[in-house]
């Protein structure tokens, strides 16, 4: 598994903390050249430096031109992993649509056009590695978060859909879904967060580890919370039981605000 990281060019977006700063960490330990890319300037110079890796801020949209040319003209490890989250405002109340729109554009369509940038050369040499960090909601949904549910579905579908049309070409996908994770992001999904995820919440590191188990075994699927595996077969078994179990925690937690 080092040998497929080993002097590796990784890049990974909102890596200025979190599971991003994770991830940087664990390419660099694996012995990858690491771009650390993130909105926050300070941030991705702050985990740049300590990994020796290089700092490339900015939008996640249009990091990848820059990041090739910093890792001297190829990317072989793309970890799209910056993600945004709204809590809605009241249960059952809607998202406005700005945030609607900028849960597609981070969520989704950033993923989208780093690929569209990234194929091309991938699919030439026959070898390339699209991570992307989509969440438990892209397989079951959460409460409290209508968008970030919505788009994560998408980014899921969109990391299978370039798994199936482009294995046979040499491109690995995996596919990173964790619940509850202790970083910002999980601060701020308020109380739904708090009812559902913080109990069985991990640290970042163990979800860079479990996706680097999923390299060794050449998984597409990475779970990091194994049980989200019988909630997806339960979902996929009996969709009007699984809703009404969420709905029950859906009361309990319009009852608790």
């Amino acid at each position: 598994m080092v040998e497929a990281v080993q002097d590796a060019g990784v890049v990974v977006t909102g890596a200025g903390g979190g599971i991003g700063a994770a991830l940087a960490r664990r390419f660099a330990a694996a012995g990858a050249r690491v771009v650390v890319n993130d909105l926050d300037a300070g941030k991705a110079k702050a985990v740049a430096e300590e990994i020796g890796g290089t700092a490339v801020p900015g939008d996640a949209s249009a990091v990848v031109r820059d990041a090739r040319d910093a890792l001297g003209g190829t990317v072989d490890v793309y970890c799209a992993n910056a993600g945004v989250a709204f809590e809605a405002a009241g249960a059952g109340e809607p998202l406005d649509e700005k945030s609607w729109a900028v849960s597609w554009d981070v969520n989704v369509m950033a993923h989208v056009r780093a690929a569209h940038e990234l194929l091309p050369g991938w699919l030439e040499r026959g070898a390339g590695r699209f991570v992307s960090t989509v969440s438990a909601a892209g397989l079951l949904t959460m409460i409290g978060a209508p968008s970030y549910s919505v788009t994560k579905h998408g980014a899921y579908a969109f990391a299978e859909w370039l798994s199936l049309t482009y294995r046979h070409r040499g491109l690995k996908v995996h596919a990173i879904c964790p619940q509850g994770v202790r970083t910002d992001m999980l601060d701020a999904t308020g109380s739904a967060g708090e009812l559902v995820l913080q109990s069985t919440a991990i640290e970042p590191e163990a979800v860079a580890e479990a996706l680097f188990r999923g390299i060794e075994e050449d998984r597409f699927l990475i779970l990091p919370h194994p049980e989200v595996a019988e909630y997806y077969q339960a979902r996929a078994a009996d969709p009007g039981r699984w809703l009404s179990g969420m709905n029950h925690i859906q009361r309990k937690w319009e009852e608790a605000r």
